[in-house]
């Protein structure tokens, strides 16, 4: 059997969540630069047509809450009914507050587990659905290198992270047999405002530029036919948060 091999992103069609700013963007922009068509989805509507119009050709963009049920809906029917079929997700967008346990209130867990990994279960229930019937797909997990350890005051983040991992690996092991492949991009520390904004004291040169783990993004989706990789990390070289 003839494994195809794909050279570019042309002809698929891909939703990206958190894509109006940061690793989004640089995602969006990656994809689209290489011929994807890119939905561009966002919580703030206002930055994802911002971000689509920066990019130009190739794209559409919609706000939507990725825990929110319907909203994922939305942005998977807008996906299909814009570019005909939709080829794979990256479950980008993701929240933190980093506080102490004893200041970690119950409603801020619980709206951060709803972005960071219920968000990504709904894309992934949903999207799959239209992506058995076509007999492939991919899924891309966003997670980060704290999924792999744990440093104080980011508790919430590290349980949304370390599951957001153990949900790619499940869905892996679940989806390949029906076609579809799921790939968790572990990206260390990146100079984004997801760290630039909350820390302005951080050494940024001990941080990447986005644009490295978007390139990353795009060598896991042109991996041949017969080829996933279920896990791949992306570090800078004077990364602080891994040995």
């Amino acid at each position: 059997m003839t494994s195809r091999t794909p050279t570019n992103m042309a002809g698929r069609t891909v939703l990206v969540t958190g894509g109006g700013q940061g690793l989004g963007a640089a995602i969006c922009q990656e994809l689209a630069a290489d011929g994807a068509h890119v939905l561009i989805g966002d919580i703030d509507e206002g930055k994802a047509h911002a971000m689509a119009r920066r990019i130009g050709a190739h794209t559409d963009a919609i706000g939507f809450d990725v825990g929110n049920e319907s909203d994922v809906r939305a942005a998977i029917d807008r996906a299909i009914s814009r570019f005909g079929h939709l080829d794979a997700v990256v479950n980008n967008a993701a929240i933190d507050l980093t506080v102490p346990i004893d200041e970690l209130g119950l409603a801020d867990w619980e709206r951060i587990l709803r972005t960071n990994l219920t968000g990504p279960f709904l894309v992934s229930r949903h999207a799959c659905a239209h992506m058995k019937e076509r007999g492939h797909g991919h899924i891309v997990n966003i997670a980060s290198t704290a999924s792999k350890r744990a440093w104080p005051n980011a508790a919430v983040y590290h349980a949304t992270k370390w599951g957001l991992l153990g949900l790619s690996h499940a869905l892996h092991a679940e989806l390949r047999p029906q076609g579809i492949k799921v790939s968790a991009v572990v990206a260390g520390g990146m100079r984004t405002p997801f760290l630039l904004d909350r820390f302005p004291d951080i050494d940024a040169g001990t941080l990447q530029d986005p644009a490295n783990v978007a390139r990353t993004v795009r060598f896991v989706l042109l991996q041949p036919d017969e080829t996933v990789i279920p896990e791949v990390m992306v570090l800078p070289m004077r990364e602080t948060s891994w040995p």
